[in-house]
């Protein structure tokens, strides 16, 4: 169907923006325009611009383009479908997140203070998962796939994954903010910040990354390992989420060897993204059939 490869190719783009969003805070371009929104440095358009005012204006066009696909995506939803059709509801959704989604773009650049602007990453990051996850589910919908409803058992141990992930992204959010802005030498002194009161108390919260990584990432491979063996219709999504939770915690043990490298940084999310696309659409897939 037309709509369902559209609202693919709409999920596929937004992983390319929330991309393109990680460079613009790894490479330290989030001031490319200056403290201005929705202008850049005072004008619609830089003029002579500086390498870090060209990522972070580019970041601002796409993201545009975005409010724009995402608009006919909702319209297109409402041609495709009867009233009452899960693909609607999800599409309507995926507008709202990203209506909130520019909103906290904004804030950022808005909010000079920078235990704030921690804060609004973290938040950020839940909102992009959710946005991420409407607009998945809303290509899901389309493809042909019932919603279903979890009950018992099945829905605490999906939420349990699912929460455990954004928990994971929001402490993920604030460690890479922590090291754009207090890069370690070597693995031993970034470590022993997490327990240094300097230069800010909020460096503590970075700690809680890797513990809580640790534990997402077994609970989410249980979980993806019991789905599909428990139903031989999931076991290549289920078996794909175990795999890219595998490589979700090596990336993350190399980008902490690494001393986070912008382009380690870039894989090491776009596999959380895709990790959490997966988990969401096995948790939205049948316990049996």
């Amino acid at each position: 169907m037309r709509f369902a490869r559209y609202a693919w190719g709409v999920l596929i783009y937004n992983l390319a923006v929330v991309l393109w969003g990680a460079l613009v805070r790894a490479t330290g371009s989030g001031e490319g325009c200056g403290n201005r929104w929705p202008l850049c440095n005072g004008t619609v358009a830089p003029h002579a611009p500086s390498l870090q005012t060209l990522i972070e204006f580019s970041h601002r066009v796409t993201s545009g383009l975005d409010l724009v696909l995402v608009a006919v995506l909702v319209y297109g939803a409402f041609r495709a479908f009867p009233a009452g059709h899960a693909a609607r509801r999800g599409a309507v959704l995926s507008g709202l997140f990203l209506l909130s989604e520019a909103g906290l773009g904004a804030s950022l650049v808005l909010v000079p203070r920078a235990p704030l602007q921690a804060l609004i990453l973290a938040i950020h990051l839940a909102n992009t998962l959710t946005l991420l996850a409407c607009l998945a589910l809303t290509a899901w919908w389309a493809s042909g796939h019932a919603p279903v409803r979890l009950r018992g058992q099945a829905l605490w141990t999906a939420l349990a994954s699912l929460l455990t992930v954004v928990a994971v992204g929001m402490t993920g959010a604030i460690a890479a903010w922590v090291e754009s802005l207090f890069p370690g030498t070597t693995l031993a002194a970034g470590s022993a910040r997490v327990f240094d009161a300097t230069p800010n108390a909020i460096l503590r919260l970075r700690g809680l990354h890797t513990p809580l990584a640790a534990l997402a990432g077994a609970c989410v491979l249980l979980y993806a390992i019991a789905r599909a063996a428990g139903n031989p219709r999931l076991k290549k999504l289920g078996y794909g989420v175990a795999l890219l939770a595998a490589a979700q915690v090596g990336a993350g043990a190399l980008n902490l060897a690494l001393l986070a490298p912008v382009w380690m940084q870039i894989v090491h999310l776009l596999l959380a993204d895709l990790l959490w696309i997966a988990l969401v659409l096995l948790c939205a897939s049948p316990e049996s059939g």
